[in-house]
């Protein structure tokens, strides 16, 4: 009986396979821009690439600066929480 399930998921898997690759194929491709010298469009290229290093440092910077302050309040809340807990258990 899941024999046929596997086949059926098989042809599925080929049939949008095939028809991922046709349009693939079938798309425009992309317009090209004129050309500029190698050396100004390489230069370009690297201060976007840094422009995108500083903007994911400075993000991940963020991500990390929100996790501790998330951790602190974390461990704060804990603490409060078996503080309680001695404090009743010592009632």
């Amino acid at each position: 009986m899941t024999a046929w399930r596997s086949k059926l998921v098989f042809v599925l898997i080929v049939y949008f396979a095939g028809f991922a690759t046709a349009i693939y194929t079938l798309a425009p491709a992309p317009q090209e821009k004129s050309r500029q010298n190698g050396q100004e469009s390489f230069a370009s290229a690297a201060l976007k690439s840094d422009e995108l290093a500083k903007s994911f440092n400075k993000g991940m910077h963020k991500c990390i600066d929100f996790s501790k302050e998330c951790a602190l309040r974390a461990a704060k809340r804990i603490k409060q929480e078996l503080n309680e807990v001695n404090r009743q258990e010592d009632s």
